[in-house]
């Protein structure tokens, strides 16, 4: 049998409006009474029956978080920033992950059973562009998160990725480097990280007056360590020469470094690496890496906010609303020259 509020608050010693209370962090609850229903939720294993509360009030008291995939730390990290958010509104969250990199299984998921649950979503988009705002038409409030959908039907919030990159490559340019790889890119793509983060590249190098060599620009398929550590070993065996790396993402830059360095190379005097994203991991690589903070915790903050705004407003009383992040460059010892 499920565990109930009335089991938890027969052997906390407390009334059921206590472990209401507490469940919902709400203010007001002595901190021994806090621990001891705390400690009975867990000897129990007491979950909320979310279903049963969506029946009696017409809400869940959770939302829905779509994701692309959680091996990608900046998605893991903003997964953490959004629970925080939440939990300081009250609310659940409960996470989805996109299984397949096709529109069928992205609207799967975002239509899916586990969404049903949720009183609204945030919704990182991964293949959807500004042709299929359609089929955003839900009845679930929405915010939607990344790059690939503006001026859509319902509220964006995303980070300057133009910026940041032109900003990162401007900083290699500061340092000397002329030939700067661009790791990341994805041919063909018009829209999304990939695609913005070439633009502001090319725009650094641009106003520099630095020509944009083609061979320079490294394609690659996803954005994990594997990846980056690939694409800079064929690089090597290429005989290319460079004297920076643009990564567009922390771990494609992360994956580099490790192969330069095991390449003999020194890292920043012979190539200075910049990432983008600020994941935790960069504070500790050996030598720490430089990166673009695009504001997680501002994206998390801003989402959720709106989110909790949409779901206590009639449907359609809200215009669609854009919010675009500051961008901060964070210099740290991959470029950090004597």
């Amino acid at each position: 049998m499920s565990i109930t509020l009335h089991d938890v608050a027969r052997l906390a010693g407390v009334s059921i409006k206590t472990v209401s209370n507490v469940v919902h962090d709400s203010p007001g609850i002595r901190p021994e009474t806090r621990a001891r229903v705390l400690a009975a939720i867990e000897e129990l294993g007491y979950r909320p029956n979310l279903t049963a509360r969506g029946l009696r009030s017409g809400r869940t008291g959770a939302i829905g978080l779509v994701i692309p995939d959680l091996r990608n730390a900046y998605f893991a990290e903003l997964a953490g920033a959004v629970m925080t958010a939440a939990h300081a509104r009250g609310l659940y969250v409960l996470i989805e992950q996109i299984s397949g990199y096709d529109k069928a299984s992205e609207l799967a998921v975002l239509r899916g059973p586990r969404m049903q649950l949720v009183d609204g979503i945030l919704h990182s988009v991964l293949t959807l562009d500004d042709d299929d705002v359609g089929m955003l038409d839900l009845p679930t409030p929405l915010v939607l998160l990344g790059d690939r959908i503006f001026d859509g039907p319902t509220d964006h919030v995303t980070m300057p990725n133009v910026a940041g990159s032109r900003a990162a490559t401007e900083h290699l340019l500061g340092l000397g480097c002329r030939r700067i790889l661009a790791l990341g890119a994805h041919p063909g793509e018009v829209a999304g990280s990939a695609a913005l983060r070439l633009r502001g590249y090319g725009e650094a190098l641009s106003a520099a007056g630095v020509p944009v060599h083609p061979e320079l620009v490294i394609a690659v398929q996803d954005w994990q360590r594997f990846d980056g550590a690939a694409a800079m070993r064929a690089v090597i065996a290429s005989g290319l020469e460079f004297d920076g790396i643009v990564a567009f993402n922390d771990p494609l830059a992360l994956g580099a470094l490790r192969v330069v360095l095991e390449a003999g190379l020194r890292v920043p005097e012979d190539v200075a690496i910049i990432g983008f994203d600020d994941i935790d991991e960069t504070r500790y690589s050996l030598p720490t890496l430089s990166t673009i903070d695009p504001g997680r915790d501002e994206i998390a903050e801003i989402a959720v906010g709106w989110l909790v705004e949409r779901i206590g407003a009639p449907r359609g009383s809200i215009a669609p609303r854009e919010h675009e992040t500051r961008v901060r460059l964070v210099q740290r010892e991959s470029t950090t020259r004597s």
